[in-house]
């Protein structure tokens, strides 16, 4: 589909990022309530549904959007994927939607910083010195040697790391695969290995909350479907920057629905990460332009 629609695909994003916030409050209901392999668990089921169903309705069918050369890698990053929703729901249990997102901001930072040593990009000074400025933005959050540093912390900061490098896999996968094929893979593997392990933590759940799960898979589901539109009528580059309304979003609702504080720390290290975050992106789009 021709990409030639920046106004629309710069909406899209943003209701994207809305409704994946909603999605992280929902996990983070739930998995304060039931165990989070068992949330994550049942979210991954529906969301295998979508994928599969997407993929039949392409040309070749699901035969075709399974076909790789490289189905270790594409394993690989289904269960890395699915690894890091489960520390990263953890983490909204722990410390909240507010220090969570927070902290999980930098992860774009990681991937720059690793996109020489995996991809073989080069990453010039301007960018290093924006990715060390974004990590004292982190640092400002985490407040070690200031107050009593929580290791709850680590938690989101471990799932930037994680996910940070299922995006590197993904670009890796797609010099090979198409991005059909990596989002077939993303789905059915993380429901096999979320099953394999999640079942055995089984709860039953009150008819509430079981419509609360229903909401949650849906808004999962949606949002993936909402990037994929954003994908296909606008270029990445062009609305990446907006993918940090999540946190804004994702803070709200933390601050309004579940009463969590912000601090003057955060709000000054985010909005480092952040512009930190923004400077690399520019710098990338500028090299690729070039």
């Amino acid at each position: 589909m021709t990409q030639a629609s920046p106004r629309l695909g710069i909406y899209l994003m943003m209701l994207t990022m809305f409704v994946f916030a909603m999605q992280d409050g929902l996990s983070r209901h739930l998995a304060a309530e039931y165990n989070v392999l068992m949330v994550v668990m049942i979210r991954y089921w529906f969301f295998a549904a979508f994928v599969v169903t997407v993929a039949s309705r392409q040309a070749g069918g699901i035969r075709a959007a399974a076909q790789t050369d490289q189905p270790v890698l594409q394993i690989f990053r289904g269960a890395l994927l699915a690894t890091e929703i489960c520390v990263m729901v953890g983490a909204f249990v722990l410390l909240g939607l507010v220090e969570s997102h927070a902290i999980f901001t930098c992860y774009p930072l990681i991937v720059a910083a690793l996109s020489g040593p995996i991809l073989g990009e080069k990453v010039g000074w301007r960018r290093w010195s924006a990715i060390g400025i974004g990590f004292i933005g982190v640092l400002i959050i985490l407040q070690p040697g200031v107050t009593v540093f929580s290791i709850e912390a680590l938690v989101p900061l471990c799932a930037a790391m994680m996910f940070a490098l299922y995006n590197l896999l993904t670009r890796f996968a797609a010099r090979k695969d198409r991005a059909a094929t990596s989002f077939f893979w993303t789905g059915t593997v993380g429901c096999v290995v979320m099953t394999a392990i999640g079942v055995w933590f089984w709860e039953p759940m009150s008819g509430l909350d079981w419509a609360w799960m229903a909401l949650l898979c849906v808004t999962g589901a949606t949002g993936h479907y909402l990037l994929i539109r954003t994908y296909e009528i606008t270029e990445a580059s062009a609305v990446q920057p907006f993918a940090y309304l999540q946190l804004v979003f994702a803070s709200t609702l933390g601050l309004v629905v579940f009463g969590e504080d912000l601090a003057s720390n955060v709000v000054i290290g985010a909005g480092i990460v952040v512009g930190a975050g923004l400077f690399t992106l520019w710098r990338e789009r500028a090299r690729h332009s070039r």
